[in-house]
């Protein structure tokens, strides 16, 4: 490095909303943000004496108009702009000033910059390389179980939000939402995009954990025959990392960011969103009993998943599930009342007796403790809860419930429920006419998985074990294309699976390319969004591969969640 210059490099994904294929340089901290502006801190040790400053940045996207406010901003075109000051310095001192960006589109970010003539950061475009699907075949016959889990794991790292890890395989996403909570002061960075779309449901993302862990525990040996534990846990910490940082205080939670109609209205990537994206809680004076409950059986469950693994992480979870049980408990309401966003995509039909019921259970078996057991047959009879056996989603637990009673317990009374559900979905559900069972209008397979893996859960415990694994096998096959029409509803799996999945990110081609058209391609998405299970046919089995086709061709955090656990209980099966 030459004497009295300094050659900085701009890191790739660092301190910017959008990172990515545009690089933004890292002395420069964007510490504001509002629609069509932010403000940024420039902090730099200067390369030489100065009397006076100039700094010439160039930006990566249009800028309409800079203010700096420790002097001039000159704008030379909309890509370049000269800052000056009226700094005496003398070289490796710090020069310091704040300044904000006006533009019109997409967030711009700063490049490159000369400081009096000095480069001192010269930020490059990365074009990533084609993403390779790293969850490589086995040979597994007659569907190849251990891939299929592999790849569900790989959709959930598509999904992250926040700031991405190292070793992230989705090579296509980079960080984004990195101010989430900014707009009350917390940092809400982190968790899930919910589906297609890129707000942050905080009850389907918890229900998503809740199943993602129960799968690691009561499915460990399939999990570890398909080398998949340590993803599976990954998976589970990206939403209790969020959890935590969202319960801010004992009677707290933050339960979503982002509001939905305005997220809805967006195609593009996270990574270039300028959106208002609002946080909402629910506390003591506006509870929200459904998404504490499943929050708390959330952490409870991943307590179980790294009780062994990371002892004081398994400890730290414990305390917050407790301390949200006690809160839905103590203050009940429906959370869609107080979060009134949600109730237009997460309204919760069932009510929050089943969450506390479910909450309690976790934390019996989490912790041994009868006296949780004895809470949740409180809220059983109190609500309800035994009149029918049920499967198992983001809004009815009771099927979760009965299973994880019966196991505490061995109560005759649970297992009869257990059996009523899924005897009728074997006889008495409507099917398709390619034999998939038909359990709801929207997002159908996600039912089916969700049912596969309570008789799977069911068979492994010793009820009906061999009709409970012959026809989950069935149901599965026709999710990974055992069906008349032979195709997959795997995205990347199998025969002609999906192409065009209802999913922002994935219609769009890499970065610094723009998203502008991707929704009205005509072609398969860009990427290919790996392991995702899309919503299913209507009654009448009819599916078409239409990206604008919601109902039945978006994907979702919570569609993976039950089929995940199945995967791996397959693979339990097949190798045992």
């Amino acid at each position: 490095m030459a004497a009295g210059v300094l050659v900085k490099t701009c890191l790739l994904g660092a301190l910017a909303l959008l990172s990515g294929a545009h690089a933004q340089c890292d002395n420069v901290v964007i510490i504001n943000a509002w629609e069509g502006n932010y403000q940024a801190d420039f902090n730099a040790p200067a390369p030489a004496d100065m009397v006076g400053l100039t700094v010439d940045m160039s930006f990566s996207r249009p800028v309409d108009t800079i203010e700096n406010y420790a002097g001039e901003a000159i704008k030379i075109d909309d890509y370049h702009f000269t800052l000056t000051a009226p700094f005496i310095l003398s070289a490796g001192e710090n020069i310091m000033f704040r300044f904000r960006v006006e533009y019109s589109q997409i967030r711009p970010l700063v490049e490159t910059e000369y400081v009096n003539g000095n480069l001192i950061c010269d930020a490059v475009i990365v074009t990533p390389a084609p993403m390779v699907n790293p969850c490589v075949g086995t040979g597994m016959q007659p569907y190849d179980y251990i891939q299929a889990l592999c790849m569900s794991y790989l959709f959930y790292e598509a999904q992250r939000s926040g700031p991405l890890p190292a070793d992230q395989r989705v090579t296509w996403r980079y960080d984004s939402a990195l101010e989430d909570g900014s707009d009350v002061g917390h940092d809400l960075t982190g968790g899930y995009y919910d589906a297609g779309d890129h707000v942050k449901f905080g009850f389907p993302m918890a229900f998503s954990a809740t199943m993602l862990a129960w799968g690691l525990v009561d499915f460990a040996d399939g999990h570890e025959t398909a080398g998949q534990t340590e993803y599976g846990r990954a998976a589970v910490k990206w939403a209790t990392d969020y959890f935590l940082k969202a319960h801010t205080a004992q009677d707290e939670l933050y339960g979503q960011v982002g509001k939905g109609d305005v997220d809805h209205a967006y195609w593009g990537r996270p990574e270039e969103m300028t959106m208002e994206r609002p946080s909402y809680k629910v506390d003591a004076t506006n509870p929200g009993s459904e998404l504490a409950g499943e929050t708390a059986a959330a952490l409870a469950a991943a307590s179980m998943v790294f009780k062994d693994a990371d002892p004081a992480y398994s400890a730290e979870v414990l305390q917050a599930a407790k301390e949200l049980y006690e809160f839905a408990d103590n203050y009940r309401m429906q959370y869609d009342v107080s979060i009134e966003d949600a109730y237009y995509y997460y309204h919760s039909f069932s009510g929050y007796g089943d969450e506390l019921a479910w909450a309690a259970l976790w934390l019996a078996r989490a912790t041994g403790d009868n006296n949780y057991v004895s809470r949740a047959r409180a809220h059983f009879d109190e609500f309800g809860l035994g009149g029918y056996g049920g499967n198992v989603g983001w809004d009815d637990k009771r099927g979760g419930i009965n299973s994880l009673f019966y196991l505490l317990t061995g109560d005759a009374e649970y297992e009869n429920l257990i059996n009523d559900f899924l005897d009728w979905a074997k006889d008495g559900a409507p099917y398709t006419p390619e034999g998939l069972v038909f359990l709801n209008e929207w997002g159908s397979n996600r039912d089916v998985g969700n049912a596969c893996f309570l008789a799977l859960w069911a068979a492994k415990h010793g009820i009906k074990t061999e009709l409970n694994q012959e026809w989950a096998r069935g149901q599965v096959g026709q999710l990974l294309g055992d069906n008349p029409k032979y195709h997959s509803f795997v995205v990347g799996f199998g025969e002609d699976p999906p192409q065009k999945p209802h999913h922002r990110s994935s219609s769009c081609p890499s970065l610094p390319e723009s998203c502008d058209g991707a929704f009205n391609n005509p072609g398969p998405n860009i990427q290919t969004l790996y392991g995702a299970l899309v919503g299913g046919p209507g009654a009448d089995g009819v599916w078409t591969d239409d990206r604008g086709d919601y109902q039945h061709n978006e994907v979702a955090c919570d569609y993976n969640a039950g089929f995940t656990g199945a995967m791996a209980a397959m693979v339990e099966i097949s190798s045992g």
